[in-house]
């Protein structure tokens, strides 16, 4: 039998968790949710590609019905922003042509998203036995012990 693994995420410093995702209200009309979920895909393959666009990793998970949601975590703040804005890069041009759709569409598909600015020292995460997974696999991992045994260690209170 081999020892269980215990890690915790290697992340270190401020950083960026930004969950986004769409809902899916009729079903029935594909041609108004389908183009939205189809434009997730290459932006991310966009982001992934260039290491210096701040994204640290992402995850894309079903929830609730009919929603798909994307869990993303960036170096900053600044770094998403300036990619969201970048009319160059793929974000843009998708959120005009979404718009345009969604106000023809009367509510077939709904979007979100929440964006937390985390600060240094605020999170911490622990992994038993589990591939790389959530804050992990975007930013490493490390032996929990590197951290402390508890969580209360590893958030600097005890």
């Amino acid at each position: 039998m081999t020892e269980p693994s215990r890690t915790t995420a290697a992340a270190t410093g401020d950083l960026i968790v930004f969950v986004l995702g769409m809902r899916i209200n009729r079903l029935r009309s594909p041609r108004d949710w389908v183009p939205v979920s189809r434009a997730m895909a290459p932006m991310i393959r966009e982001l992934l590609a260039d290491r210096e666009s701040g994204l640290l990793g992402s995850r894309t998970r079903l929830g609730p019905p009919r929603v798909i949601e994307l869990i993303q975590y960036w170096e900053s703040q600044e770094k998403l922003l300036a990619y969201a804005s970048d009319a160059r890069r793929r974000h843009r041009p998708a959120w005009a042509a979404f718009n345009r759709r969604a106000r023809e569409s009367r509510g077939a598909v709904g979007i979100y998203h929440e964006n937390y600015i985390v600060p240094a020292g605020a999170y911490e995460a622990v992994y038993v036995d589990i591939p790389p997974y959530g804050l992990a696999a975007a930013t490493g991992v490390r032996p929990v012990g590197d951290r402390g045994d508890t969580a209360a260690a590893r958030l600097g209170l005890r």
